[in-house]
């Protein structure tokens, strides 16, 4: 790839970097990344990947904005409220970099359409609100062979771990969905927006470390966060053996839809 004038301008404080370069720049360059939710999470990581010079961006989302959801959703402003939030969320990454492609998918991702969607990026974030589309991403993921970044967040705290093949599965943690009415929903518990920015950088920032194939992923790992004590803490976990899903035996085979109400996070 040629670099313009422009474009060296552009991204020089990525070209210096040694783990970085012309060569590191070019692969963000021609990298494809979905991005599954584009609220709190996904508005700081569509934010930075765009920024970046990630080639594709996919972002799949079927609701539209709220002027409830501009507390922490900041890809999204006042006059974008009842608009798609994809639509809404292209739009600034348009522009916010003109080298970007970006994909639209303003539906809900079914066991039936997520293979589809899915299997022609090379990496993918889940910035959903909602144990659904957790289960769903991180199986669907582990059944083909695709990489992701899991992250949830609520009232004051947030998660994260990244799952590539091999190595440790949503379904190792948790393993099904809990029974409805047992986690709070956002607009039920609430939400330190400044909490989805921080969770949903560390996000892009492990898409673009993937990416690079530099450093150090937080997989077989759980980072969590306390912003009332501005502490993190890792948490080192291992690959169940007998995960349903990414075993050595898998009873989950196949994939399914399931009903749960927005919003969770696993208190430690």
């Amino acid at each position: 790839m040629n670099f313009s004038e422009d474009q060296i301008y552009r991204y020089s404080r990525h070209i210096i970097l040694n783990e970085v370069g012309g060569e590191g720049q070019k692969k963000f360059l021609e990298s494809k990344i979905l991005v599954v939710g584009a609220g709190g999470l996904g508005s700081p990581v569509l934010t930075y990947l765009a920024a970046a010079g990630i080639g594709t961006l996919g972002i799949v989302d079927s609701d539209v904005v709220d002027l409830s959801n501009l507390q922490r959703q900041i890809i999204h402003f006042t006059p974008d409220v009842d608009l798609s939030k994809v639509e809404s969320a292209k739009n600034k990454i348009e522009q916010i970099n003109p080298d970007v492609k970006v994909n639209t998918y303003n539906i809900r991702l079914t066991s039936q359409n997520i293979v589809e969607i899915i299997k022609d990026y090379d990496f993918i974030i889940d910035g959903t609100d909602n144990f659904p589309t957790k289960f769903l991403v991180n199986d669907a993921c582990v059944m083909i062979g695709k990489p992701y970044s899991h992250a949830g967040i609520l009232r004051f705290n947030g998660q994260t771990f990244t799952y590539t093949p091999g190595n440790m599965c949503y379904r190792c943690i948790f393993k099904e969905p809990p029974p409805k009415g047992v986690i709070p929903t956002c607009s039920e518990a609430g939400i330190l927006g400044a909490v989805a920015g921080v969770i949903g950088t560390i996000q892009a920032v492990e898409a673009l470390k993937y990416i690079l194939n530099k450093g150090k992923l937080l997989t077989n790992k759980l980072l969590t966060f306390d912003a009332l004590t501005t502490q993190f803490r890792e948490i080192k976990l291992k690959k169940n053996e007998n995960c349903a899903v990414c075993g050595k035996n898998p009873s989950i085979t196949e994939l399914h839809d399931y009903e749960q109400p927005v919003c969770e996070i696993k208190e430690q």
